[in-house]
């Protein structure tokens, strides 16, 4: 594999890791999250709004290193079933915000790049996990 590629589809993996942390776990209560998906669930078009675009980008990412058809087929599965469903009042928006269809999305983005370019390092992971805020590529160790 090209390390042009490789490192790119490592950027990817790490962009995943930080929709999935800032969408649905920002703040980790035991096993379970609560991130922007699910605190704007409860805003009137804010809440599909955000889901919409998180998970846009993240089926974007997934074409960009062509993932599997089947891994695009699921991740669009939890991205439309988790923006529809913030879309009913009041029962929908409860369970959007149980609901983690982008922690799921990414879940699958990740697991299909990790099988064919491998992990980024486990440095570069924590710092991402530590960080989720940070721009990607400022100041970014992927390269390193």
């Amino acid at each position: 594999m090209s390390v042009d590629l490789t490192a790119d589809a490592h950027r990817v993996w790490l962009t995943a890791e930080r929709i999935k942390l800032v969408s649905d776990r920002l703040v980790a209560l035991g096993p379970f999250g609560v991130g922007l998906d699910g605190l704007l669930a409860f805003v009137p078009v804010a809440g599909g709004l955000y889901s919409l675009v998180a998970g846009g980008w993240l089926i974007m990412e997934a074409v960009r290193v062509k993932a599997h058809p089947w891994t695009l087929t699921r991740m669009a599965a939890y991205i439309g079933f988790n923006t529809v469903s913030a879309e009913v009042p009041i029962i929908g928006q409860t369970f959007d915000f149980f609901f983690r269809g982008h922690l799921m999305a990414a879940t699958a983005l990740q697991k299909d790049i990790g099988n064919r370019f491998g992990l980024p390092s486990p440095e570069v992971i924590a710092e991402t996990r530590r960080r989720p805020f940070a721009l990607p590529g400022v100041g970014d160790p992927v390269r390193a």
